[in-house]
């Protein structure tokens, strides 16, 4: 092989250790910090997980929804108290142009065309994108309790708390025994 070009094979250490060259591993552990297992693999398989990644994205995309739900309502909302109001009419009588369905449909268009900008705009930004993979990370490294370990503490819970009321229940009974007593006597 030219001395020119890098030279990717391992290089081998006395004892059969293998050495990788350098900069293997500087997309590894780009990838490892960003939560992705994206690696390329020397078998040709393509990755099949994106780690924490594929959170990162859905929050986005989840986000983009809720975003151009509510913009499209309120953008709803006002055109039709707008078209309400005799003095906006008057100024501007293309409010009366569309019937109250075609405003719906029109404005939930228009409400997806923000989602849309306030998504793309959000993802842009380095920091929040940054924010939310080291989020997205830290969520990864916990572990989540098993069905059987949530059942008996929501169990323990239920009647920690049946207990409760029911003793809370005999002392303001048994006070107000003692109240009326006092006062009554």
């Amino acid at each position: 092989m030219a001395k020119d070009k890098k030279d990717t094979k391992d290089s081998e250490l006395p004892g059969g250790v293998k050495v990788a060259p350098a900069g293997v591993f500087d997309d590894l552990s780009l990838a490892k910090e960003r939560g992705s297992e994206e690696v390329s693999r020397d078998d040709g398989e393509e990755p099949t997980t994106l780690g924490a990644t594929k959170y990162v994205h859905a929050a986005f995309f989840a986000g983009g929804i809720l975003t151009a739900y509510l913009s499209g309502k309120i953008l709803a909302a006002a055109w039709t108290r707008l078209a309400e109001w005799p003095t906006a009419v008057r100024t501007v009588p293309q409010l009366l142009r569309f019937a109250e369905d075609e405003r719906g449909t029109i404005t939930m268009v228009v409400g997806a065309l923000i989602g849309v900008a306030v998504v793309l705009q959000t993802y842009r930004k380095e920091h929040i994108r940054r924010f939310c993979d080291e989020v997205a990370v830290e969520l990864s490294k916990v572990t989540w309790p098993d069905k059987e370990t949530v059942t008996n503490g929501t169990i323990v819970v239920v009647v920690a708390s049946l207990v409760a009321a029911v003793y809370i229940a005999l002392l303001d009974r048994l006070w107000a025994f003692v109240t009326a007593l006092i006062y009554n006597a």
